[in-house]
């Protein structure tokens, strides 16, 4: 193929099966494989390559936009966005020293639009929806990635369809109201809204959004690791840490590796993917510790940290491969690991972490305890919303005083 220095906004060139490899048309809407696997967005990395070199993102807007050549939309005046991106990278210094991790590092996902990293796949799953022509889609939600989409979609000028647990939290049935949404809670698991959201799109013509059922979500979690690596100087660190429900972030994180090094972006080396899970829920761990290539459902899943509380992944097979691909491993903790982390990381550095985020922190330390991370190491841990949304995770007990009396001495 001939190649050229013309810019195109996007190189995206066809979709591939992530279990059989069947090409499919990226022109059109599409959902799962023939054989029941998602799809994956094939980019012409050669004339991105060609086109776009990575000190060129240094004077674009500090959005996920910045990297268009890698997104499915086809142009600009499709993009549907509030400014999402570039979120901050920060050294947790006193958490790090405690751990006996000194060069721990946060990606801070909570600042994004609707609070966390879901607003990601929002945008450029809807955005590229739009560009397809689809008016109406739906979805199953644990409470975050619902609230996006529906924002999205309100902008987009699409109609939205969201069923979620009774027990989400309940600032996502407010954003999802809010922006006119249909709202449905299910009085069940993230699986039974997805069994009713399934019957609606075959009954009510909607377009399935579903986690990993749609290509273009995972392609807004995948900006994730190039933000990451743009950060760190087109480099990776040693490990990376992601909390796991669905798994799309940690799916696209190994994607964004696979395609930086195709095209000669970052070196050789590989950060170690650690999937972290809660012990209430945690089916890609003992699918890992069984050496399995798939995971099973898990009964009973119940866990504080609610968006990772997710029995069975779809794109269970791809998670598993990305950590053997990288050498990583899979790791559950308590609720009240979880709690405690996410106490302590508020404490020390003053940072209001979800309880997905906190799941991580608690399993960095459990590793350095273990000698699977080393204390020289660079560690990434990825905190994926706002503790603010998660109000019931603190508990506050304050004193009260009467007009008139004196603050007492600590």
């Amino acid at each position: 193929m001939e190649i050229t220095n013309k810019l195109i906004y996007s190189y995206l060139d066809h979709l591939e099966c992530g279990r059989c490899q069947r090409e499919y048309d990226a022109g059109v809407p599409q959902g799962l494989c023939e054989c029941g696997a998602p799809l994956l967005a094939r980019y012409d990395l050669a004339r991105v390559a060609a086109a776009v070199a990575p000190a060129d993102f240094r004077d674009r807007p500090a959005s996920l936009w910045r990297y268009h050549e890698l997104l499915p939309v086809s142009k600009e005046e499709s993009v549907v966005t509030f400014g999402e991106g570039m979120t901050p990278l920060l050294p947790m210094t006193e958490v790090g020293r405690q751990m006996g991790l000194p060069r721990l590092l946060m990606k801070d996902e909570g600042l994004l639009p609707t609070g966390s990293f879901k607003a990601r796949g929002a945008a450029v799953g809807v955005s590229r929806a739009r560009e397809l022509g689809v008016r109406r889609i739906a979805m199953p939600t644990n409470g975050n990635a619902g609230a996006a989409w529906a924002v999205y979609a309100a902008r987009a000028g699409i109609e939205a369809l969201i069923a979620m647990p009774t027990d989400a939290p309940a600032i996502t049935r407010a954003e999802c109201a809010i922006s006119g949404a249909r709202l449905y809670l299910v009085d069940g698991l993230i699986n039974d809204a997805g069994a009713m959201i399934a019957e609606a799109v075959r009954a009510q013509g909607y377009f399935d959004s579903s986690t990993l059922k749609e290509p273009y979500r995972l392609e807004g979690k995948k900006t994730m690791g190039l933000e990451l690596f743009e950060q760190l100087g087109w480099r990776v660190p040693d490990v990376i840490l992601y909390p796991t429900g669905g798994g799309v972030g940690l799916i696209g994180i190994h994607k964004a590796l696979q395609e930086c090094r195709e095209m000669g972006w970052i070196g050789e080396k590989m950060p170690r993917l650690v999937s972290v899970q809660a012990s209430g829920c945690a089916p890609i761990v003992r699918a890992w510790q069984n050496g399995d290539e798939v995971s099973q459902a898990w009964a009973e899943a119940t866990t504080v940290a609610f968006g990772i509380n997710v029995p069975k992944a779809l794109g269970d097979f791809m998670i598993l491969s990305a950590l053997r691909a990288t050498q990583g491993c899979a790791v559950a903790v308590d609720d009240e690991e979880i709690l405690r982390a996410q106490a302590r990381v508020g404490r020390l550095e003053g940072a209001f972490i979800c309880p997905e985020g906190a799941a991580c922190f608690a399993a960095a330390e459990r590793l350095r305890q273990q000698g699977w991370i080393d204390e020289g190491e660079e560690v990434v841990v990825l905190n994926t919303g706002a503790g603010v949304k998660y109000p019931e995770t603190v508990v506050v007990s304050v004193p009260t005083l009467s007009r008139g009396d004196t603050i007492p001495m600590p």
